[in-house]
């Protein structure tokens, strides 16, 4: 595929040419950041604070908060503009997993630097949505966020790559890969701050709450329970379960980030080809093979084949992540306002983590208190989300309204 700023979109000044590469240059040093958190993160609470199942699931709570709060975050900063917003929360996850690397091991001291990383990462989750739609012309938003998701993932390659190449040859430290993805949030915020402002012309919204979007607050209440597997259960089994170190955990990443450089776009022309219902509905399905092999596949499996088989589980459960540029897609296309767009994407975040803060903690607590396949009722429940997520993208209509038209349901 080509990383062309000029397939974007066509007919653009060079001052919009200009905040688009600045955008896919921050893009591309988030990537780099993200894959040192995604690689490094379990290993890190496993070696250096020997945490178990009940541990690193409590840790969820305070490191979902900031998702949870993310509407009051941009809402309360909603007069600084979108990009200087996404400017300050970079700022944020710098701060945050700087603190990582250089913290005493303390407890408490690494719950707040991942709760000051949490922040900046949550707080740009529907800026980045917002933002990067911006560039693009009607109908055709997941073309547009597939090639930026993709730019993002060829720095998580890059990043990862070289992360496993270190810790396999040069045994690089915990604290050297959270400096180094530190500097990369540094020199996002950076770009972001280079970018000009792109301030809406309407009156800022802080909060949006309509009755007309509520389908879309029911896919975050789902996806807020969903997200947690790849986020935190299926990880932790690798880790823990088949107690597999950094390099594994790092070279698993590498293959979904390889992955993702065509997929990502796969499935935003998807998107843009056969509607929103269709492309939420498949991952559904899709998830609910991938939760039942979670549960089974340890217990009926040889220990090799089995973690092959959940690996590849892995894969393809980060894999499908990338439909989540499927729901900022739905609700650009049923907002009333494009000013409503930002708050509305910002809601969903807390709407979502309202569920992800509590779920880990019991789903930690039944993987512990069940036995020795406690871990097979967390997969099956998430098994039982997935069927509840097919079951509301059916709601959605077969043909998705345009920006700024209310949205109409057709039920099946």
């Amino acid at each position: 595929m080509r990383f062309s700023l000029g397939a974007l979109g066509g007919g653009v000044d060079s001052a919009e040419r200009r905040d688009r590469d600045l955008f896919l240059l921050a893009s591309l040093l988030m990537g780099f950041g993200a894959c040192v958190n995604q690689a490094v993160f379990n290993n890190y609470l496993k070696d250096v604070f020997a945490l178990d199942v009940a541990g690193r699931t409590f840790l969820e709570f305070p490191r979902e908060i900031p998702g949870f709060l993310v509407t009051l975050f941009v809402g309360g900063l909603a007069l600084l503009g979108e990009v200087r917003i996404a400017m300050v929360a970079n700022l944020a996850a710098t701060a945050g997993m700087l603190a990582l690397g250089w913290i005493p091991n303390s407890y408490l001291l690494m719950v707040v630097s991942v709760f000051i990383y949490s922040a900046g990462s949550h707080v740009y989750m529907p800026l980045g949505s917002s933002i990067g739609m911006s560039f693009a012309r009607d109908g055709k938003e997941g073309t547009i966020l597939g090639r930026i998701s993709a730019i993002n993932t060829a720095a998580l390659v890059a990043g990862t790559l070289a992360l496993l190449l270190l810790f396999e040859f040069a045994r690089l430290s915990y604290r050297a890969a959270f400096t180094a993805g530190s500097i990369a949030y540094l020199g996002a915020a950076l770009a972001l701050m280079a970018m000009s402002p792109r301030k809406t012309a309407h009156a800022p919204q802080r909060f949006v709450i309509r009755r007309e979007y509520g389908r879309y607050y029911l896919l975050s209440v789902l996806w807020g329970g969903r997200k947690q597997l790849f986020l935190t259960f299926g990880p932790w089994m690798i880790v823990d379960l088949f107690r597999q170190p950094v390099e594994t955990m790092t070279l698993l990443f590498l293959i979904v980030s390889i992955l993702g450089i065509g997929f990502q776009p796969l499935v935003g022309r998807l998107t843009d080809r056969f509607g929103v219902r269709a492309v939420l509905g498949g991952e559904a399905l899709l998830m609910i093979g991938v939760c039942v092999t979670y549960a089974f596949a340890p217990e009926l499996l040889p220990p090799g084949t089995a973690l092959v088989v959940v690996s590849t589980c892995f894969v393809i459960d980060q894999s499908s992540t990338a439909v989540g540029m499927a729901r900022a897609i739905f609700a650009k296309r049923i907002v009333r306002r494009p000013e409503d767009l930002s708050p509305t994407l910002s809601l969903g975040i807390s709407i979502d983590h309202i569920v992800s803060m509590s779920l880990p903690t019991v789903g930690g607590l039944v993987w512990r208190s069940a036995g020795n396949h406690g871990y097979r009722w967390v997969f099956l429940g998430g098994a039982v989300i997935a069927f509840l997520n097919f079951i509301v993208t059916r709601g959605i209509g077969r043909r998705e309204p345009e920006s700024g038209v209310p949205a109409t349901y057709a039920a099946t």
